[in-house]
């Protein structure tokens, strides 16, 4: 028996709907998808395939993956947040677990709209959704694989959409290569989000870093997997004559250190701190970087 067969309200509540697909969580995929854009050369030309794959990638497929996640979670969420819309009651009975499917079914609709590539990276999208989330896979069991697959899916992938549906072709080497190293730096990204519920995870058996390694350590492995991708990165754009753009990302991998070294100081309060101060020169670099490749003529 489900907690919402335990706990619900009476009717619905319809500001718990736009709660449950998390807004604030939007802009990562978004932000990505335009790196894309602007790396493959996209022009105003182009506008319409950023604006569906924007909206795609944010409000539709990322909205999608949170729904779904809060569903699969609710028992979890009980622990750790139990105000949240679905432990709450304020989303009764299997109403989340119908947004989710039904979020999942436009966003292959919308996805078609991108073409053959781009509606295969939909797919690919929603699939790594449900894997996340949902038995029996459920890769957020593992605090290695869990946040691999997302910030692959989160980073990587609809920065590649967004450079295939320019090109209408699989993008280059150069495009892949980059946006394939941000999207494993976002492993560290992703775990951050795991010290906000290390009770809840530790009860249920979900081992997260910071559950499996202490919040030290978990703090260190994840912005050290941050920090290593983008030097590979600078190391790339050195090799390819854009050093302006890695001396820029440069700076940032040296702002994300010093933060680093404080977040270490006290991993499970500063982690929202990290959020803000670690991740902002992480996510500006990548729009660095996809100037680069546009300045390369690819």
């Amino acid at each position: 028996m489900s907690v919402t067969d335990h706990i619900h309200a009476p009717r619905l509540q319809p500001l718990a709907l736009l709660e449950l697909i998390k807004p604030v969580t939007w802009f990562p995929p978004m932000w990505a998808y335009l790196c894309g854009l602007i790396a493959a050369g996209g022009t105003w030309a182009d506008w319409r395939l950023g604006v569906v794959g924007i909206v795609l990638a944010g409000p539709i497929v990322c909205g999608m993956s949170q729904a779904a996640n809060d569903w699969c979670d609710r028992h979890v969420d009980a622990i750790n947040e139990p105000n949240r819309p679905i432990p709450s009651g304020r989303i009764p009975g299997r109403l989340g677990l119908y947004v989710a499917w039904a979020m999942s079914a436009l966003a292959l609709w919308v996805g078609s709209w991108l073409g053959p590539w781009g509606f295969g990276a939909t797919l690919a999208a929603v699939a790594a959704a449900w894997a996340y989330s949902a038995k029996p896979v459920r890769a957020k069991r593992s605090g290695w694989w869990g946040p691999g697959l997302v910030g692959l899916s989160y980073e990587a992938l609809p920065w590649w959409t967004g450079a295939v549906v320019v090109l209408g072709t699989a993008p280059q080497f150069e495009i892949t290569a980059i946006a394939l190293l941000y999207g494993l730096g976002a492993h560290g990204i992703m775990t951050i989000n795991d010290f906000k519920a290390i009770e809840g995870d530790r009860q249920m058996g979900l081992k997260s870093l910071p559950v499996v390694l202490g919040p030290t350590d978990a703090a260190t492995v994840a912005g050290t997997v941050m920090v290593l991708s983008q030097l590979v990165v600078v190391a790339l754009l050195l090799i390819w004559g854009a050093a302006w753009h890695a001396g820029l990302i440069g700076l940032g991998i040296g702002v994300q250190i010093w933060a680093l070294g404080r977040w270490r100081q006290a991993p499970a309060a500063r982690a929202p701190w990290f959020n803000g101060t670690g991740v902002g020169p992480y996510v500006l670099g990548m729009m660095v970087a996809a100037h680069a490749l546009r300045g390369m003529g690819l």
